[in-house]
Formats: C-alpha cells, structure tokens, sequence
C-alpha cells in the first residue's frame, strides 16, 4: 500500500525511530514495521509503507543435528533482493551462539542451547545501506526463547527420607511428605507436572499423587510384629503419562511403639530358699514379667498381693532390667515360721488407656519363700543387764542373774562366762551352767560407782556360736560416814533479846553419797531442834534475861542424824555469846575475845567501842610512863 500524502523529511524520519518493536509468538507470524520512503515531487515528499520482515524465534533446546539450527529470517521490505541491504546482529550470544546472513537476514544457532541453563536471550537487529551503512530501519530488540523439552526427570533433593509413625494407628493416619522437583518449563506441557506412586511398600501404606503426602494404609499395624519398613516412592513428569520421565526416593519408615502389651511371669510359680540367718534389706528373690514394649512402656511396677508375705517381704524394681527384687523386711525364724507363701502382682508403669479394654494389662504369679534352719548363737532373753549391790558387800555374794537359750531345734544346752576384758580386775564371777553373777572381791563405791562388764553365751554343742549381753553393776553407797556441822559457827545472843527469837541458822553435811531424799534430824540431847528444809536447823532462844557478868559463853551440843542404813549420828558444839545490844538488836559489844563484827552497827555502837579504845590505850601508855 501506498500514500500520495507528502511529508517533509524532517518529520518522516521523526515518525521512522517512533517505530520500533519485539515480537514473540509461539509461531511463525509476521510483523510489518511500516516505514516511510522518501519520493521527490513538485508538490513534497510522498510516504510509502515499507518495514521489517521477520519470523518469530524459537530455538529447540538440546539440538542435536550437526548442521547450525535454522532460528528464523530477518527482513524489510526495502530489501528488494538486490544485495543492497546489510542485515546485522548484536546483544546476547551475537556471534557466539546466534549468526545471521549479512544478505538473506536468515539467523542460525551455532550450538546447543539448554534451556534450564537460560531460557532466553534479548538480541538486536538493524538493516543498513550496504553501501553507505546508513540504517535503513531503526534498530529492533528481540527475544530467541529456548523452547523446553522433556529432558529432566523429577528429582527427590531431601531424600532418603526417615519417618516414624505410631504402631496401632488408624489408616489414613499422617507418615511425612515427599517432595520432586523438575527442572523443565511448568508453562509448557506436561515436562514439569509431577505425578507420585509407590513402587515398594503396599499394602502398609499410601501416598497422595499430587501432594507426596504418605498415609498408612494397613489398620493395627503392630511394632513387635514388624518395626521398619523401606518404601519406594516414584515421582513421574508429564503427568505421569507414558513416555514421561521419573525418580526415585527412598522413605525409611519406623513405627513407634505404644504401650499395647502387657507384661507376662514366664512361669505362675516361683521357689526359693532363704536361711534364717539372711539380713534384714537383703534381696532373698528375684522376679521378672516380661514386656514386649520398649522403653518406657516396657516400665514394669510389681507389688506384693496382701497376704501371707506382706509383712515379712517387700519388692522393689530393678530399673536397668525390670526384675523384681524381693527384700526381707524382718528377721526369719525357722523355728516360728519355716515357709511363705504370696502373690506378686506385675503392672505397666504408664499405662495408654486406649489399650486397656484388649484385656487385663497385669499378670500375676505365685511366691513361696522356704526358711532355711541355721545354727544360730544363744539368744539372751534381755537385750542389757543392770544390777545393784552395796559397797562392802562380802565375797561371793550372788547380785542378779542372765540367761540365754539356744532357739534352734537341737536346743543345745548353753554355758556363760565374763569376757575377761571387760573386768581386768576380777571383781566379779560367773556360774557357768546357771548364769549367776557373784561378788568376787569387796567393792567400793568411792573407788569405783559403776562396773561394765560383757556375759559371753556359748552354745555347748557349737562353740564357735556365742553371744555377748552387756551387764552393768551400779554399785550402791552404805552410810559409813556420820553427819557433822557444815562449818564452825560462833553465834551471839543479845543480853535484851526476847524468847522465842532465832538466834542462828545451820546446817550439816554429809561424806557419803547423798540419794534422793536424804535428810537431817537435828536435837539437843533432850529437845529436838526445828528443822528447815531437812539440811539446816534453827536455833531458838527459850529465855530472856542473859547477862554477861554472870555468863559470858554457852556451849550448846547438838546431836546430827542421817537417814541412811544404817543410820549414823554425831555431836556438834555450837558456841554462843552473850553481847550487849541495841534496841533493834544491833550489836553493840562482846568480851574482848569476841573479834567478829557484823554489818550493821549503828553510830552509837561505832562511838561507844572507839572510846573504849581510846581509854584502853591511854591507859596503857600511862603505866608505861
């Protein structure tokens, strides 16, 4: 087509660069770029429709062929098949990958070209005057895309997987989710759509075709059954289709264990025998159920059933192997007890409620303990021994008794003696056959209070099997000291007192050993004396009227008693004298022999015994004279 419009040349070359573009089609379209081409006449320039001429470019990835792979052709129609018109290339893999004929416009790919490396490339072309190389068109982007082809099969990039499931557990439940990756175009056909199924691995389990998601597919599969399973997944492009390409993974599956067993006795009776002798918290049996779960559900807690062992025997837990350990509580006797019988019940520790209605998730099984007789040593009938005795008590006096008796069935006739380091000194004996402990020597308790010594009992028909009892002999205080005053009093009585006035306190005081209760009697050789508190007595005045110029000093003798066995008894003096007094019974003089002062004087005492030294001095400085 053609236009008789006339132009000038400034605006037709302005409209020439406004068009410019870059085709992509999927086929082989062409694209008119119109141009104006420039005629001379009387009244301007005349525009004409020319343009480029080209293919839309797709280069087939991978191309094998040994000839350079034809793209598409590049055209304008100011080409007129002349040879006037030079076609060039520039921008990605110009020259290197793309070439084009100068002439024909016609562009080749050099090599082979993978799409998944890049899928396209931007290029520019532009028709030039082959003589003057001024562009005859303005330079034109383009694109070659590289078509894909299905030449990458779906790959697995986490695998091997590994998963765990539960055992038990309902189909369809949730295992773990794989995923493919294909590195073809998603936007052209099938390549990259992925289809999963499993090649290895059914009837267990399932796995969604789009998703890779894995299920169970078998119900109640069980653990001790079967634990691990290896499945096969298949991940196939073109939507699975045949003629598609795939990858493999592998899926480790395990099935975790829940408590679904219960522990079972391998036997409903157990035996054992256990000497008398055996320890206290010693283990006398061991007992196991068996758990064909693992781990902590495999945790087994075993009790004694009440009964006949339940006071005598207890059970633990071994938690390294789940045995039942069955423990003495308390001493056995063969002669009171020779067998035990009792039920041991075994349960889960951590019990799964979904699985208690299979049945019951406890076993049961049947102990009996046979008592072992052992020659045991004599066994004294008191854990200790205390004995009393008086000091002084003659040689060979018998003080108390211990027995022991064999309790095994020989019933062995059993012999006593004193362990020799426990008495050095040999105060005491021992009769052999009757256990009778004896004075051997007299004892004195100021010496020695207390004597420990230690009775070995000694089976007659064994004896390697002897006992020890601990004996201890208090030995007990007899009177043998008299009471006597606590101290030397010298007391005074005034001249004005009055009857009935105590005069002095005192007390007495004793070299034997004082018990509970011990007290004093106190009298005069005719008139008992006021006690106070049975350690001290009061002296008590029974007349008035003393005077120094007819007696200055009396001597009262007071007669002591304890109550001890036997009792003892002494006389003591007390000296007392007569003074002269103040009114309030404050001390005012004595007989010179009297030195004693006691606080309390008053000042006209103080004054009245001053003069009386001062007089005593002057006179005996006047005689000296």
């Amino acid at each position: 087509m053609e236009s008789q419009q006339k132009l000038p040349l400034s605006e037709a070359r302005a409209i020439i660069s406004k068009f410019t573009t870059t085709c992509h089609l999927t086929q082989q379209i062409i694209c008119f770029f119109s141009v104006g081409s420039l005629r001379n006449g009387a009244a301007g320039f005349q525009r004409v429709k020319r343009g480029w001429v080209w293919n839309q470019f797709f280069v087939l990835e991978e191309y094998m062929g040994s000839d350079p792979q034809y793209v598409g052709k590049l055209h304008t129609d100011l080409d007129k098949g002349d040879s006037s018109v030079k076609y060039t290339l520039s921008g990605e893999g110009a020259g290197s990958i793309f070439t084009i004929d100068q002439t024909t416009g016609d562009i080749h790919a050099l090599r082979s070209l993978d799409r998944e490396e890049k899928p396209y490339y931007t290029l520019r072309a532009q028709a030039v005057d082959i003589d003057t190389n001024i562009p005859l068109e303005p330079e034109s982007e383009f694109v070659i895309k590289v078509q894909d082809i299905n030449d990458n099969e779906p790959k697995f990039l986490e695998g091997p997987y590994t998963a765990s499931v539960p055992e038990m557990s309902p189909v369809g439940t949730y295992v773990t989710q794989v995923t493919a990756t294909d590195a073809d175009d998603p936007t052209y056909g099938n390549s990259a759509r992925v289809v999963y199924s499993i090649l290895h691995g059914q009837p267990y389990f399932s796995v969604d075709p789009k998703t890779g998601v894995i299920k169970t597919a078998l119900p109640n599969m069980d653990r001790e059954v079967k634990e691990e399973y290896q499945v096969l997944i298949q991940a196939k492009d073109m939507g699975g289709q045949l003629g598609g390409l795939a990858g493999t993974t592998i899926v480790n599956i395990t099935l975790s264990d829940v408590n679904d067993n219960p522990p079972r006795f391998s036997k409903s009776k157990y035996w054992y025998l256990v000497p008398e002798s055996s320890a206290v918290g010693s283990a006398v049996g061991r007992i196991k159920a068996h758990d064909l779960d693992i781990g902590r559900n495999a945790e087994v807690e075993y009790i004694i059933v009440p009964g006949d062992g339940g006071a005598m025997f207890d059970i633990t837990t071994n938690e390294h192997n789940q045995e039942g350990i069955i423990i003495l509580k308390r001493p056995l006797d063969y002669e009171s007890k020779k067998a035990y019988t009792f039920k041991v019940e075994a349960t889960n520790a951590h019990l799964d409620p979904r699985f208690q209605s299979f049945g019951a998730f406890k076993d049961t099984a049947t102990v009996k303990i046979n008592v072992l007789d052992v020659d045991e040593p004599p066994v004294f009938n008191k854990p200790s021994y205390v004995m009393d005795v008086y000091e002084d008590t003659p040689a060979g006096t018998i003080i108390g008794a211990v027995t022991a008796q064999d309790l095994d069935a020989s019933g062995s006739p059993v012999r006593y003696s004193i362990d020799w380091k426990s008495d050095l000194d040999s105060y005491f004996d021992i009769d052999p056959v009757e256990g009778t402990i004896s004075t051997n020597e007299l004892l004195d308790r100021e010496n020695i209070a207390q004597h420990n010594i230690s009775v070995v009992a000694t089976k007659l028909s064994d004896p390697v099997l002897t006992s020890r009892v601990a004996v201890t002999v208090h030995v007990l205080d007899i009177n043998e000291f008299p009471p006597e005053l606590a101290s030397p009093y010298e007391t005074f009585v005034c001249e004005n007192s009055k009857v009935g006035q105590v005069i002095q306190v005192f007390s007495a005081k004793d070299q034997d050993l004082p018990s509970a209760g011990q007290q004093f009697s106190f009298r005069t050789h005719r008139i008992p004396l006021r006690t106070n508190h049975f350690f001290g007595m009061n002296v008590i005045q029974r007349r008035s009227g003393f005077r120094r110029r007819l007696q200055e000093i009396y001597l009262l003798p007071v007669v002591i008693e304890d109550n001890g066995y036997p009792p003892k008894s002494s006389t003591g003096t007390l000296t007392i004298r007569v003074c002269g007094c103040e009114l309030d019974g404050s001390l005012l003089t004595c007989s010179a022999e009297a030195i004693f002062l006691p606080v309390g004087l008053s000042t006209g005492a103080l004054i009245a015994i001053l003069l009386c030294i001062i007089i005593l001095l002057g006179n005996i400085c006047f005689q000296r004279v």
